[in-house]
């Protein structure tokens, strides 16, 4: 299958309970340090060894936290990334009755339009989609760099070159811990059920003839019930076989998101059930089942970039990997600068 099969998406936060969607967050810090730090450890052995080492794991679950702690900055800096942590699909498969969210436009501008045209903008619905697209581009990119260091170093012979090529590896690989880290959040996000629906705190004001709960369950349940009772081991058990995305990454992305969709009303009727109630079983398998459906989709979105990056390119006009490390083209200028 080409893209995501029982993945998850993410919407929480502390202040969900008293926030609008808008305004609240994703997985709390237990969920999403788990998440970077789990899929980081699970990355196979095909990926760069930097990622792997056991510092670089945890500065990923540790960046996975970071869009979280940038709130409060200020309202131009909130009013821009905090609406990256949701997106509001409705109960149609519609990002607030406007685009489909199978069928999203390429661009945030594009995105906006469609919104526009239903009566809604993305400060209300979120972009969800395009933080996790646009993160996984610019982790593409950064080993499309990586690769063409790699390469570029063993051939070069001038010294000065050669050390400055040396530097700029160092730089790219703590450049990439930092952006996979931080955009870790973003994919995580995406495996929290109630950041990818219109019923992101309570059922809300639409039809409701199962009778769901009108409560604030947003908080308490990406926050305080995964520090009860969700472990790095039992998110490891509970992952899906490495599956990375083989079509275009926005389609992929939007299977994620749907497969988490699909998890809205079941957690909905599990919690009118009971479940989530003292220790019952069956919220703590649900809730370890979405925080690994969000180190899964990490893992396999991570390797589908590394692989995506040997097609990449490097410098401004571009050299492509390919004539770097086919011995085709020298590309230190391109890395270094040409201007």
């Amino acid at each position: 299958m080409a893209c995501f099969t029982a993945r998850a998406a993410a919407f929480s936060g502390a202040l969900a309970i008293l926030a609008p969607a808008g305004q609240a967050l994703a997985w709390g810090s237990t969920g999403h340090r788990l998440i970077g730090q789990v899929a980081a450890a699970s990355l196979p052995p095909e990926t760069p060894a930097f990622l792997r080492t056991p510092q670089a794991v945890q500065d990923i679950g540790e960046l996975a936290r970071e869009p979280d702690r940038w709130r409060d900055a200020g309202k131009t800096h909130d009013a821009a990334r905090d609406p990256a942590h949701f997106v509001d699909v409705d109960d149609n498969g519609r990002v607030l009755g406007g685009p489909d969210l199978s069928a999203l436009p390429t661009t945030r501008a594009g995105y906006e339009t469609a919104l526009r045209a239903a009566g809604a903008d993305s400060s209300r619905a979120g972009y969800l989609p395009y933080a996790i697209v646009d993160g996984w581009q610019q982790l593409a990119k950064d080993f499309a760099y990586w690769r063409a260091l790699q390469a570029a170093l063993p051939r070069e012979r001038d010294p000065a070159r050669k050390a400055w090529l040396r530097r700029d590896l160092a730089r790219r690989e703590r450049l990439t811990v930092v952006d996979l880290g931080v955009w870790a959040h973003y994919v995580g996000d995406a495996s929290q059920p109630m950041h990818v629906s219109v019923h992101y705190n309570g059922w809300g004001a639409y039809p409701n003839p199962l009778g769901f709960t009108q409560d604030k369950v947003h908080a308490a349940f990406e926050g305080d019930y995964v520090r009860r009772f969700v472990g790095a081991d039992q998110v490891r058990a509970a992952m899906t076989p490495l599956l990375p995305c083989e079509t275009p990454i926005e389609a992929c992305t939007a299977a994620y998101l749907a497969a988490t969709n699909d998890t809205v009303e079941p957690y909905f009727t599990l919690q009118k059930a009971g479940g989530f109630t003292g220790d019952d079983p069956r919220g703590q398998v649900f809730v370890r089942e979405r925080v690994a459906a969000g180190a899964s989709a990490l893992r396999d979105l991570v390797v589908a970039a590394w692989r995506a990056s040997a097609k990449g390119s490097v410098g401004y006009p571009a050299v492509t990997v390919d004539q770097v490390v086919n011995h085709r083209a020298d590309p230190f200028d391109a890395l270094h600068g040409e201007d």
